[in-house]
């Protein structure tokens, strides 16, 4: 069922992580250099900026859609878990999974925003963007999607031990 509160956390889930796929997730910026690493969710950019003629020299690139994937995979599987109203026990299971998904989604993140530190700047930190919170978020609320299914479930046995 749509008006139950774990679909709108569910629904929450696969809009933060899509929405994830169009916004940087950190970045660090030399400005004595004029340098600039970012990383996004296909992504992974070193660049350097000639003060000069104001042109853009790309330093290192790298494909990072592994991470879009599994941001993906989490959306669709928070989507599949909505339809699937009536089975609980695989919604729980869905969650978990979920988790899964969105837990390596940021360890990968994690992992390449270590890298990249030493980059540019090594005293400096870097900055997490919109989309690394976006994250952050989804995890929230599949966290708490998966407490109003149990909750759910033990109603609902709670109400068939009564009869």
């Amino acid at each position: 069922m749509i008006q139950r509160v774990q679909s709108i956390f569910l629904f929450g889930v696969a809009a933060c992580m899509i929405t994830m796929l169009f916004f940087p997730i950190w970045n660090k910026l030399d400005s004595e250099k004029s340098e600039l690493v970012e990383l996004t969710a296909l992504k992974f950019s070193h660049t350097k900026k000639d003060i000069e003629t104001g042109e853009i020299a790309v330093i290192t690139e790298g494909q990072t859609f592994y991470i879009a994937i599994l941001a993906v995979l989490a959306a669709v599987v928070a989507l599949y878990s909505i339809s699937r109203y009536n089975d609980r026990l695989l919604q729980m299971k869905l969650g978990a999974l979920n988790s899964l998904f969105m837990g390596g989604a940021m360890g990968l993140i994690v992992y390449h925003v270590y890298q990249a530190e030493r980059l540019v700047a090594p005293t400096q930190q870097g900055n997490y963007l919109f989309a690394f919170y976006l994250g952050v978020s989804a995890l929230l609320f599949n966290l708490l999607s998966n407490r109003f299914i149990r909750r759910d479930e033990k109603l609902v046995r709670s109400a068939d031990r009564i009869r």
